[in-house]
């Protein structure tokens, strides 16, 4: 009797249904934070992670800041209070209170006129 005609054949497998090569690494996202990962790293970059700290109960009113450069302040300064400054040849330089023209920071951008 041949081989083929035996019992225990009917217990193998064929071809390719045995093998199991329809779905190798799993089907969608399966194995992205595993043998997948490279791939979602580079294409779906924070898909999986956490990023950052949540902040709950977030009140927008604590971090309002106007801010103004330097070279907007002299600006603000009134003409009365310029031509004082400019008399005195830099001895008296006038003090300017931001917070009352509604900034609450100075930035770094340009100069003020030489007294």
């Amino acid at each position: 009797m041949t081989t083929r005609f035996k019992k225990h054949r009917k217990k193998r497998g064929h071809g390719r249904i045995e093998k199991h090569w329809k779905h190798p690494g799993g089907r969608r996202n399966a194995g992205g934070m595993h043998h997948h990962w490279i791939l979602f790293n580079k294409y779906h970059l924070g898909y999986f992670d956490k990023v950052g700290m949540r902040y709950f109960h977030k009140l927008q009113n604590k971090f309002f800041c106007p801010t103004v450069n330097i070279d907007k302040l002299w600006s603000l300064v009134p003409l009365e209070v310029k031509a004082q400054a400019q008399a005195q040849k830099g001895s008296a330089v006038p003090m300017i209170d931001v917070t009352n023209f509604g900034f609450f920071k100075v930035l770094g951008k340009g100069m003020l006129p030489p007294a």
